[in-house]
């Protein structure tokens, strides 16, 4: 018979699982620093020696490290999803921008699809929240800033659909995204008034479909946002290659 002895669980494994799956669920981010020991153990209803078993045991597994005089932190284990080397390999070709963005389209707008359905109304006001907040500093004309809002309004759509797998590899290429892969172009897109304003409407329109559990719409929109990003990100590459022609002819007349 395909029964076996039923043994209960270690409250040190409970921690770890219970660990785990916020590491898993997005909760607790890659350097995000856990509680103090004695706040946390209190917070899970454990003994703190349970606790430093659980600890002790993700360390050794890579999840968590210790920083002397700091505290424990999850570990980056996003790192190991792009290697540096094949990450400077990306940033070094321009045409990677276009696989990265076509890649991004099609995890983003499964994600949208999914997310118009299985969101809780929670999620959905995480996503609303983040469009507030992209609204709020429209005015003030910080790249950088709108850069990073962009990059959290886009994040809270795939950790919306509830999918570990898609949200672990969205922050990996936002990592690649950090790393330079657009060549800096993803934030100038943001200094531009006209591009900036289509942005914004691109987003409201989006969390419009995904208010309204419109699944479909929300991924046609999403794919139409990032094609729209491609356009505009091709005509900025077109642009510096015939700004380098130019300037090459110019030196040539010179004599240079």
């Amino acid at each position: 018979m395909p029964f076996h002895k039923i043994e209960a669980e270690k409250l040190s494994q409970a921690v770890t699982r219970q660990i785990e799956s916020l590491i898993l669920d997005g909760i607790l981010r890659p350097g995000a620093r856990l509680p103090a020991e004695r706040d946390m153990a209190a917070m899970m209803g454990v003994s703190r020696p349970s606790l430093r078993e659980a600890l002790a045991a993700m360390q050794e597994d890579g999840l968590l490290c210790a920083r002397p005089g700091s505290g424990i932190f999850v570990a980056e284990i996003l790192g190991s999803a792009f290697s540096p080397a094949l990450v400077r390999l990306i940033a070094r070709h321009p045409e990677a921008a276009t696989d990265y963005l076509e890649f991004r389209k099609d995890l983003e707008g499964i994600a949208a699809e999914r997310a118009a359905t299985k969101a809780s109304d929670g999620d959905l006001e995480v996503i609303a929240d983040a469009l507030r907040r992209m609204q709020a500093v429209h005015d003030q004309h910080d790249a950088a800033l709108d850069a990073e809002l962009d990059a959290a309004f886009h994040m809270a759509i795939v950790e919306a659909s509830h999918n570990i797998v898609a949200l672990h590899m969205m922050r990996s290429m936002q990592d690649l995204l950090r790393a330079g892969v657009l060549h800096g172009r993803a934030a100038a897109l943001f200094e531009e008034t006209t591009t900036r304003a289509r942005l914004l409407a691109h987003h409201e329109a989006i969390n419009g479909a995904l208010q309204e559990r419109d699944g479909p719409r929300a991924r046609e929109l999403l794919c139409l946002h990032l094609d729209y990003v491609a356009e505009r990100l091709q005509e900025a590459q077109r642009y510096d290659q015939q700004d380098d022609l130019a300037r090459l002819r110019l030196m040539r007349q010179h004599g240079r």
